[in-house]
């Protein structure tokens, strides 16, 4: 019997240590001193299909508060949607969560940071299928590139939690007072995916600029939002080298040495010269003795006008034969090789 209630004191104990470690696994710093509130600022458009708005957010470095701005990010995979980062209070300090990609928009300490993230999980859309269907009535979105919307202002309303004081931390004094919901505590059990590597570079892109600091800019950041979405710039790049392979191509003509295939059949006018030869059957009749010269050689085909003792005759054709009249197209043949 005691070996009994001694395994269950020790499961129970175990119980108490690892849910705790689990509740705040995404924890990653805590501050002494509130993170400013939140900025207001205007959401580009989505720049195409697929692609996720990212709030801004407060992080914390250099012994002071740096805004990230708020970007678009394209979904590392099909069904993926972002919890967002979050303060909140405990213990007289302020905690920074971080967020992550999963298949349910988990806890994030009940902030509007608006865009659909209203407080409580997300409206801005919905996965169907293999596309993400955005919600108009608070995503912005050029629907003549993405044709995937509805409207929907009831449903925002209903998860939207009134934030008038722009605070950007739940809990403690002056804090959003939000309790996780079922739904919620749910998808914090779901798989998780950390950050993608362009969002770690953003928020490290962020920290170096000093103008992001609050001391610096007094909690109003003048760059609320990515001038760009995350990752746009690497696709152009990505597509360049495609440009620069056509020089490989228009080096094809010097392989095009062909004006020396075209010379071959310039080269045929001595072959021409044949139009004697065949002027001379009617003089001599003897076609046969020509015949061979069409198979040999151009010289062995100027021996026969000696035979013939014609060269006055025959005189002509050797001069339209002259390769010299023929050269012209040699020199026309130095420019394609140039």
């Amino acid at each position: 019997m005691r070996l009994f209630r001694r395994a269950r004191w020790l499961l129970l104990a175990l119980l108490i240590s690892v849910f705790p470690a689990f509740l705040h696994a995404q924890i990653v710093i805590s501050v002494g001193f509130a993170p400013p509130e939140l900025p207001v600022y205007e959401q580009p458009f989505c720049p195409q299909a697929n692609w996720m708005w990212v709030p801004g957010y407060w992080a914390y470095g250099e012994g002071d508060y740096y805004w990230v701005p708020g970007a678009w990010v394209q979904a590392p995979y099909e069904g993926a949607l972002w919890t967002p980062y979050y303060w909140d209070w405990y213990g007289g300090r302020y905690r920074f969560h971080r967020g992550y990609w999963g298949r349910h928009v988990g806890y994030y300490g009940g902030v509007d940071y608006g865009f659909g993230y209203g407080g409580i999980g997300f409206t801005g859309g919905e996965w169907r299928g293999n596309e993400f269907a955005y919600n108009t009535a608070v995503m912005r979105v050029n629907e003549r590139v993405i044709h995937t919307t509805y409207n929907d202002p009831a449903s925002v309303q209903r998860n939207t939690i009134a934030n008038r004081s722009r605070v950007s931390y739940s809990g403690g004094p002056g804090g959003i007072q939000h309790a996780a919901t079922p739904g919620e505590r749910v998808a914090d059990r779901d798989q998780h995916t950390a950050p993608t590597s362009l969002q770690t570079h953003h928020e490290e892109t962020a920290k170096a600029d000093k103008s992001a600091y609050a001391k610096a800019n007094g909690g109003h950041p003048q760059n609320a939002v990515a001038a760009k979405p995350l990752g746009e710039e690497k696709h152009v790049a990505a597509a360049a080298p495609k440009t620069e392979a056509r020089p490989e191509t228009r080096t094809a003509p010097k392989a095009e040495a062909r004006p020396e295939a075209r010379s071959e059949p310039r080269a045929a006018p001595q072959s021409h010269a044949s139009p004697a030869q065949r002027a001379a059957p009617p003089q001599h009749a003897a076609p046969q003795q020509h015949a061979a010269p069409e198979q040999h050689a151009a010289p062995q085909q100027h021996a026969a006008p000696e035979q013939h003792a014609a060269p006055q005759q025959h005189a002509a054709p050797e001069q339209h034969a002259a390769p010299q009249q023929h050269a012209a197209p040699e020199k026309e043949s130095n420019p394609r090789g140039i």
